[in-house]
């Protein structure tokens, strides 16, 4: 194997040593997929992300995202992490545009101020649960799962659950019934767990979540753009914030594992079923190597 050039970033973060790592692999095209599954277990981070090829293909950067589970067709922050390498290391004149060719398709991100911002794909909208399913999973009391909104299956990209909650003392003592969460993912494929309530720990954030993700190998993702696209679409079509419209709503994440994340939510809920889904965070560069 030739050398390799690789950065480390932290995304949805606010400052360096927060947010969710992530790994970013150069020039990766002669690379195997057991290649790219074994430089993701070095790692160890959630995910590493792939650049196959330095000039655009059909119109983007193709690239790979793998968990130390295996390979995923999207997550949010390889996303936005890879694009923003890409936009300071590989693209001419540093734009403020890059598309990522993902197994999903192409994903679009772009660049404001100090925010990488995603458009995800049309979600779509899956089983809703009884919410004792996932109160026995989470080891938690039913009682303690809203009931304004459903348990409910949700994807623009990658599978994710979403639970509401009443109290963030709650969210932070759940505990994986390990028999019961084999049991879901059995019947009910590979997804996140997005468990949220409306008490952040910051008064000026709006939600404060945790993401399970023990099926993908991570037990619990410090900051996860594809499960906060779940979760912009579902707040939209259930009006969970009072309206079809939100934009740029605060989730604090990564709190219970000292990765204090920070994710901006839009979405719109269009005539016809549409609904458009952004999410977006920072990314600071942490280190550069070359695997050898």
């Amino acid at each position: 194997m030739k050398k390799h050039e690789f950065y480390i970033v932290d995304v949805f973060a606010e400052k360096k040593y927060s947010g969710n790592q992530l790994a970013v692999v150069l020039g990766a095209g002669d690379l195997s997929k057991e290649d790219m599954e074994s430089i993701t277990r070095e790692m160890n981070y959630s995910e590493t992300t792939f650049i196959l090829n330095h000039s655009p293909v059909n119109g983007g950067y193709p690239a790979r995202i793998f968990t130390p589970g295996g390979e995923v067709p999207f997550a949010g922050h390889p996303t936005l992490g890879t694009a923003a390498v890409i936009a300071r290391e590989i693209a001419p004149g540093n734009p403020d545009f890059i598309t990522l060719n993902l197994q999903v398709g192409p994903i679009p991100v772009m660049r404001k101020d100090h925010l990488y911002i995603m458009k995800q794909n049309q979600p779509e909208f899956g089983p809703v649960y009884p919410p004792e399913d996932l109160a026995r999973v989470l080891s938690i009391d039913a009682k303690e799962i809203e009931t304004g909104a459903p348990v409910q299956w949700v994807s623009t990209g990658l599978p994710t659950v979403i639970v509401p909650l009443k109290r963030r003392e709650v969210l932070s003592r759940i505990c994986i019934n390990r028999n019961e969460y084999e049991d879901f993912i059995e019947r009910m494929g590979k997804v996140a767990i997005s468990i949220y309530c409306k008490e952040p720990i910051h008064r000026h954030n709006h939600l404060h979540v945790r993401v399970l993700t023990s099926c993908f190998g991570v037990e619990e993702d410090p900051a996860t753009g594809s499960s906060g696209g779940c979760l912009a679409a579902y707040l939209v079509r259930h009006k969970v914030m009072g309206a079809s419209v939100i934009e740029d709503v605060r989730v604090e994440q990564g709190y219970s594992l000292q990765r204090p994340s920070l994710l901006f939510l839009s979405a719109s809920d269009q005539d016809g079923g549409k609904i458009d889904v952004h999410v977006g965070g920072s990314v600071i560069f942490v280190a550069k190597g070359e695997l050898i």
